[in-house]
């Protein structure tokens, strides 16, 4: 395990570096014993540093809920990371001087009717507690350069969280088919993905009850209100300057976002 002042070390300069949008070197190159747990020790002094500066938590991301992706980074469980009200676009619109390497990912946005905390929280739990959901798309962006991380890289650095685009049409979870309901992904008005919820963990229920059993490791709960992000879809697409992103679910619309430039 790493030693306090190299947690403390290790967060600033990932804080620094979400702040000036100048990338950092792969953590697990400066650190070669460092663990997932080291990780998580990380993102938490970010966290509450970035509370301390005022900002307020609203949920929870989860990410690496596809198996591909787990094999890519061999590991074989998803990660998370906090999400901020900071991080909620207004009109959907991304300044893209604000970030640094960013991506898109289409996602269901499941939000808590009440709180969960585990262990032993089950899919039937989190569906009963979950008020509705509702589409997203979440914009990826890595603090560490080139993207060249491993899954201790992107745990420690919030895992890679930047920013939410949310739709305006809501419906209760008991009325969309969260195996089988189907998205398309679309850029500059192009196909460039199709996927279904079925590729989030089987069922992105699964994946939320994951979170909140995770999170009781840190006595730690989900709680009322909070906005959880359940894993994308499809692969994540790259964001260049005035692209427009659209992703479509069936029965629950479309979420759009557009980037543009910005003064940062």
């Amino acid at each position: 395990m790493l030693d306090k002042a190299d947690i403390r070390k290790a967060a600033s300069d990932l804080h620094d570096a979400l702040r000036s949008r100048k990338p950092v070197g792969p953590l697990t190159e400066r650190f070669e014993n460092l663990s997932i747990e080291d990780a998580y020790r990380i993102q938490m002094e970010n966290v509450t540093r970035r509370s301390v500066e005022g900002e307020r938590i609203i949920g929870k991301k989860i990410g690496l809920t596809s198996i591909a992706m787990q094999k890519m980074l061999g590991v074989f469980e998803p990660d998370y990371g906090h999400l901020f009200e900071s991080m909620l676009l207004p009109q959907n619109e991304l300044d893209m001087s604000t970030v640094i390497q960013p991506k898109a990912e289409g996602e269901l946005a499941f939000v808590m009717g009440r709180g969960l905390k585990g262990p032993g929280i089950t899919p039937f739990d989190v569906l009963r507690a979950t008020d509705y959901v509702v589409p997203a798309i979440e914009i990826i962006d890595s603090r560490v350069k080139d993207w060249k991380i491993k899954i201790q890289d992107t745990i420690a650095d919030n895992a890679s969280s930047a920013y939410i685009a949310v739709g305006n049409r809501v419906l209760p979870v008991t009325d969309i088919d969260l195996y089988a309901t189907g998205m398309v992904f679309s850029k500059n008005g192009e196909v460039v993905a199709t996927g279904a919820a079925a590729a989030v963990m089987g069922n992105p229920l699964r994946a939320v009850a994951w979170l909140v059993n995770k999170l009781s490791e840190f006595d730690v709960g989900v709680g009322e209100s909070e906005i959880i992000l359940s894993g994308s879809l499809t692969s994540a697409m790259d964001i260049g300057m005035r692209d427009v992103i659209e992703i479509t679910f069936d029965r629950l619309g479309s979420v759009t976002l557009k980037a543009r430039e910005g003064s940062g």
